[in-house]
């Protein structure tokens, strides 16, 4: 082909796809007084529900009127929505708002959720202009950001609070020390209530450091082979030092084989620890603890059983809150934190187990650790777990007959049972 048949072809292929990109502008350049170009009054633009369906926020496309040509599902779950009218009083008063001045406004509405919800919702509110007579609301959902915040601020209430109590003990006790130095008697009493003092600040700054850890994940991080007997045994030997000759504590009998499951060794021991401390600070005198440890299909289970004044139904669903505490003031005698059952809780949480109690007011407490169980795991205590994507997995070998870990079993009567 010479040169200038290549140039008039060139030229004829330029002139059709000019012509084709002008027929597709043309109509969008058309004159705003031209009915034909111009889009109907109340009429969602082509195209925009497709957008608005993959927004994460609610979408909901309404009129002066109320009422609503386009509604996402994440809105009408909201429940803002009946029909084809906007039920909200004050999103109603948004939507007009912005149909007379074209601002963009934001506001924030709680309301209950339903006719037969009891809970309350907060939602962050946006209203927009969309095309001629139309408003864009999106919605989303900010009740789980409130409580989180309500929690941090509760928290660092409670925080402060049980600072303040030691270190103002500590202050009280510095000056009756400094008023008594003539007295080496009244000297040596107040300094052995001032280390009290401070084990108790010490043991509550450690417990808040933990749990704050716990609840990052930053104590989990890597799993190994952990001997849960060996937790148990480890845990009531550091409890009997607490106990003293007060409360009998008994140690698990025979223990079970095969009771390895993927965890840290120290944090298992930590829980079961806490448990038990829990109930030698919750029983009378010349009482006993036992502790149990066993295997129950693919799960290894620790319980923890004392003969105190046990625990009522209200105050069972509140124990594993921090700070919560059943007596403040037995609490406050033993030197309890209230946060050792919060710990357990989270402790048990990073391991893919559950805790429950079982407890009837004068016939003591059980509390029960569940772990899944390291199944067909022949490796050496310490060994590092197998992992997937940065989390430890259970191996099962069907060959042996391995399955996948059981729903927990109630080991008790399902009256007085709450579980974690």
């Amino acid at each position: 082909m010479n040169p200038l048949t290549a140039g008039l072809l060139g030229l004829l292929v330029g002139l059709l796809l000019a012509a084709l990109v002008w027929s597709l502008v043309r109509p969008a350049r058309r004159p705003a007084d031209d009915p034909e170009g111009a889009t109907p009054v109340g009429v969602v633009p082509e195209g925009a529900t497709q957008v608005l369906s993959v927004l994460r926020s609610g979408a909901i496309v309404a009129d002066r009127s109320a009422q609503v040509h386009v509604a996402t599902g994440a809105a009408l779950a909201f429940g803002l929505v009946r029909g084809n009218d906007l039920v909200n009083t004050r999103l109603r008063e948004l939507v007009a708002e912005v149909l007379a001045h074209g601002q963009v406004t934001e506001d924030e509405l709680e309301y209950v959720r339903g006719p037969l919800s009891s809970g309350r919702v907060l939602l962050a509110v946006r209203v927009a202009p969309f095309g001629d007579g139309l408003a864009l609301i999106l919605v989303d959902d900010r009740t789980q950001a409130r409580r989180v915040e309500e929690v941090r601020r509760d928290f660092v209430v409670n925080v402060s609070h049980e600072l303040k109590t030691p270190v103002g003990g500590l202050a009280l006790l510095a000056e009756a020390i400094a008023g008594a130095a003539d007295d080496p008697d009244a000297v040596s009493r107040f300094a052995g209530r001032m280390k009290v003092e401070t084990e108790r600040l010490t043991r509550l700054v450690a417990e808040i450091v933990d749990l704050s850890r716990l609840q990052a994940g930053d104590l989990l991080a890597d799993m190994v082979v952990v001997d849960v007997g060996a937790c148990a045994e480890e845990a009531v030997d550091q409890a009997r030092v607490v106990a003293g000759a007060r409360t009998v504590v008994a140690a698990p009998a025979g223990r079970p084989e095969n009771l390895r499951i993927y965890g840290d060794h120290d944090l298992v021991t930590t829980a079961i620890r806490n448990l038990v401390t829990n109930a030698i600070a919750y029983s009378d005198d010349k009482t006993r603890v036992g502790v149990v440890t066993r295997r129950v299909d693919d799960l290894v289970e620790v319980s923890v059983s004392d003969q105190g004044r046990g625990i009522s139904a209200q105050d069972q669903e509140r124990i594993f809150e921090r700070f919560y505490r059943v007596d403040p003031a037995r609490s406050r005698r033993t030197g309890g934190t209230g946060l050792g059952l919060s710990i357990v809780k989270h402790i048990i949480a990073g391991h893919g187990g559950s805790v429950s109690v079982w407890s009837e007011e004068g016939q003591g407490s059980t509390f029960t650790l569940r772990f899944p169980a390291a199944v067909g795991e022949t490796r050496a205590v310490g060994t590092p777990a197998p992992y997937q994507q940065g989390r430890p997995v259970q191996v099962f070998d069907p060959a042996h007959g391995d399955a996948p870990p059981p729903a927990p079993k109630a080991d008790r009567p399902d009256r007085g049972k709450v579980t974690r």
